[in-house]
């Protein structure tokens, strides 16, 4: 190796050789097609623990510390599971509750240094770039992550809020701990009973999805609509996977949809969702160019958008979860995406300055007549656009706007629920907000014949309520995170990574960016050194002439 070579180690974490557990008939069975159904409970270690938890909607959180060797915690895992399945997942009959976890703290994996690195070929003078992947002794890489719960036994349970897992660690005999043993859980029956102890709940294990629901009623709890941003997220991701899977951009659908995005990039309540809508935004031109003539050319675009859109993810790689939580029904086809889609536009309109309130209506209008895939209620939703006749200039006019919207929207429903029986029965429409969530909103309440209310409202008190409600208090639980970037800045995997082994991670990006740029330095000084010879060797062939 000549002395032009350049070394760029970097760790890489190797799913397909890290771990020290055999692979055995069950796993063998499992890609058979043996009908055991995946774990419930969500497998975490070193890198994924702070990030999963801090990023979780749950409230709480259950952490079980174990020893994939450990006969007792083999035996155990069926009871953890008969639990997570109530409430991990999408068909969970609680999701969004609880999230279930467990860390393997003998779990033991090797690390590999791949090393590029530049030689100079003597004989084709020139360089060659070349790949050494050297492994390196396993290594435990839970355990300091176990240190950190001062887990003596296994199985350990511990609880507590998941953020309060993610910034710190628990002692046992730390006095006023959020995060708590579980002293009795040895059975699923014991862990739900302590669960439920805990909670005040009545859960069971033979629960099934939208039964025995005691759904908060987020009618009279003002704190429920800070759990509301997952769903906004949700519906955010719902929203652009409906217009993908259904092909709905065309040549005259491309610019609402544009000023849309726009929207979102400049005030989506989720930081995430803002950078993936940005994404999109700047790719756009690529995946749906503007000159979508003719006919042909406008499916091609269609489809390869569509494709190109599954490598995006809009809100971050954990959206879908495929279940909601603030916008929840007591059945499978209430609230959920249309909930979570008014939440996103009351965020919206309160979040703007009052010079963009009048583009961020024409923007809302026109994306809900284009895109919203119900045709009565686009049709409905664009008849109240319409029938707006001055520009709005104060942020406080279309805020109240949209609310009087939704308002009338609520009333028309309500009566064709009531008499299909098609409604919610624990979420029927109402007019919002309701008096006991703000009580100066209401200067009069009567009820008219028809049996509906008549409302005369105090607007400054409404407006006020709405900033509150879809702006503060909704992104209160990311600030609470640190998910908004208050204060400090996200970590990435590779930061954890780093921290993690105390090894320096060089991008693969950058270490070719280098190697290539130093080849290309090397390929220059090959041109200068043939030159030079060249200049020689023509120097002493004129020589010879002149003899």
């Amino acid at each position: 190796m000549s002395p032009f070579s350049i070394f760029l180690p970097f760790l890489l974490y190797l799913s397909f050789g890290v771990s020290s557990v055999p692979i055995g008939s069950r796993s063998i069975l499992r890609a058979l097609g043996d009908p055991d159904p995946p774990d419930a409970a969500i497998d975490l270690n070193t890198t994924s623990f702070d990030e999963v938890l801090r990023d979780s909607p749950a409230s709480f959180a259950i952490v079980e510390y174990f020893a994939h060797w450990c006969p007792a915690c083999r035996n155990y895992k069926p009871q953890y599971e008969k639990v997570a399945r109530i409430f991990n997942g999408a068909d969970a009959a609680h999701p969004g509750i609880i999230i279930m976890a467990r860390v393997d703290c003998a779990l033991k994996v090797t690390f590999f240094s791949l090393v590029l690195y530049l030689d100079f070929h003597s004989v084709k003078r020139c360089c060659v770039l070349k790949l050494l992947t050297l492994p390196s002794p396993q290594s435990q890489i839970n355990i300091k992550l176990c240190d950190r719960f001062s887990v003596g036994h296994y199985p350990m349970l511990l609880w507590g809020p998941p953020a309060k897992f993610a910034s710190g660690g628990w002692e046992p005999k730390k006095e006023k701990s959020e995060i708590l043993a579980i002293d009795d859980g040895r059975t699923s029956e014991r862990l739900l009973e302590w669960i439920n102890k805990k909670m005040g709940s009545s859960y069971s294990l033979d629960d099934e999805k939208y039964e025995n629901e005691n759904l908060p009623l987020n009618a009279s709890d003002p704190g429920q609509i800070a759990r509301a941003l997952y769903d906004v997220e949700e519906a955010t991701w719902s929203a652009f996977d409906i217009i993908f899977e259904h092909k709905m951009i065309k040549s005259e659908t491309r610019d609402p949809l544009i000023r849309f995005l726009q929207l979102l990039v400049a005030h989506h309540p989720s930081r995430r969702c803002r950078k993936g809508s940005a994404e999109i935004l700047l790719n756009f031109d690529d995946l749906w160019p503007s000159d979508l003539w003719p006919v042909n050319i406008e499916k091609n675009a269609t489809y390869h958008g569509n494709d190109a859109f599954k490598g995006f993810q809009i809100c971050g790689k954990e959206i879908p979860r495929g279940y909601w939580i603030f916008c929840r029904g007591s059945k499978n086809e209430t609230r959920g995406y249309s909930c979570g889609l008014w939440v996103l536009l009351h965020s919206l309109s309160v979040r703007l300055e009052d010079g963009e309130s009048h583009i961020a209506f024409t923007a809302i209008c026109d994306f809900i007549h284009n895109f919203f895939i119900c045709q009565e209620c686009r049709r409905h939703f664009y008849e109240m656009c319409s029938t707006v006749s001055y520009p709005f200039n104060k942020t406080s006019q279309f805020a109240l706007w949209l609310w009087d919207t939704h308002n009338k929207v609520n009333e028309r429903l309500k009566k064709e629920e009531e008499s299909l029986g098609t409604g919610d029965p624990k979420f029927p429409k109402m007019l919002w907000p309701p008096k006991q969530l703000c009580p100066s909103c209401y200067r009069s309440l009567k009820k008219k014949s028809d049996g509906t209310s008549q409302v005369e409202w105090n607007l400054d008190a409404v407006f006020k309520f709405l900033v509150g409600y879809y702006g503060n208090m909704l992104v209160s639980s990311y600030k609470d995170n640190g998910l908004l970037g208050v204060g400090g800045n996200e970590r990435s995997l590779v930061d954890d990574m780093a921290t993690s082994t105390s090894a320096v991670a060089v991008p693969v990006g950058a270490a070719l960016g280098i190697a290539l740029a130093s080849c290309a330095f090397g390929a220059l000084a090959c041109v200068w050194r043939s030159q030079q010879k060249n200049r020689k060797y023509f120097y002493q062939l004129h020589s010879l002439k002149n003899i």
